[in-house]
């Protein structure tokens, strides 16, 4: 807090020292603040440098990623020049690790930069995460809801339509992925309504409990009483009649007893959670 005076006053190139070491090329695009000796600020951006990686560290690049969030709110939102073409170097580095590491923190840089920042400079580098190796998409699923709630509404259906690619892995055997899927559904709940919770995360919750995996189909299964929950206290209640329809047709009349088993699970954790009256339950 004590740092919002500073914050407000920024630099202009005329500011910068003339007898700075860096050539007039690198002094042009060296980016001006007064938050951090400038010195500091372009010894942190040089490390994204090609040569720096084969000289001095090759993590020289995945530490400088660990660290930009920090220097961001350091900097300020008012400051993100500074950072965003380093930023954009980095989302789009050779190595998985460095990419990875900024998958992580997306959501807590998108706090940071805020609203308008985040939907132009943020969000095509979430999008490119999202089609990543597995390595990197861990980052961007374990923090999903973090992410989308600071979206705007229609930005944030946009995603409802690539939920459903998260149940494909480069590993099928990598089962946490879809077990953290199945979290973080339970908590982008409250951010979609009755209508979108029905038509998009239905059936994916649906393939969740017919999962191989036992871990997985548990925590479905506090997924669907949660939709249950979720669907009984919206207004327009014929979307909680036709899911608890298509409970008993898909898995209590199943031919396979692990369907059948599925559906007694189910009711158990409607119960249990008190997600619909006892009258509904009957």
């Amino acid at each position: 807090q004590g740092m919002d005076s500073t914050l407000h006053y920024i630099h202009n190139d005329s500011d910068l020292s003339t007898n700075s070491s860096f050539s007039p090329e690198e002094e042009r695009k060296s980016k001006v603040q007064d938050v951090v000796p400038q010195a500091l600020l372009d010894q942190y951006l040089s490390m994204t440098d090609p040569s720096r990686a084969q000289t001095v560290d090759t993590e020289i690049a995945k530490h400088c990623a660990y660290s930009l969030p920090g220097v961001a709110l350091t900097l300020g939102r008012q400051n993100w020049h500074c950072l965003k073409d380093t930023y954009e170097t980095l989302a789009s580095d050779m190595q998985w690790k460095v990419r990875r590491t900024l998958a992580f923190s997306i959501h807590e840089l998108a706090v940071i930069l805020g609203d308008q920042l985040t939907a132009g400079d943020l969000v095509p580098v979430f999008n490119g995460f999202l089609k990543d190796l597995d390595e990197v998409r861990i980052g961007v699923l374990k923090h999903l809801h973090d992410f989308l709630k600071l979206l705007h509404v229609d930005k944030r259906r946009e995603y409802l339509y690539q939920l459903q690619e998260f149940l494909v892995t480069d590993n099928s055997r990598n089962w946490r992925f879809r077990a953290e899927l199945a979290e973080q559904l339970i908590l982008l709940l409250d951010l979609y309504s009755a209508r979108d919770i029905y038509d998009y995360l239905r059936p994916i919750a649906f393939s969740l409990c017919a999962d191989k995996v036992s871990s997985v189909r548990w925590i479905s299964y506090k997924l669907v009483s949660e939709m249950v929950k979720k669907l009984y206290m919206a207004s327009t209640s014929t979307f909680v009649i036709d899911l608890m329809n298509e409970l008993v047709e898909k898995f209590c009349r199943c031919h396979k007893w692990s369907g059948r088993q599925t559906f007694v699970f189910i009711c158990q954790t409607i119960s249990e959670d008190d997600c619909l009256p006892m009258d509904q339950f009957a």
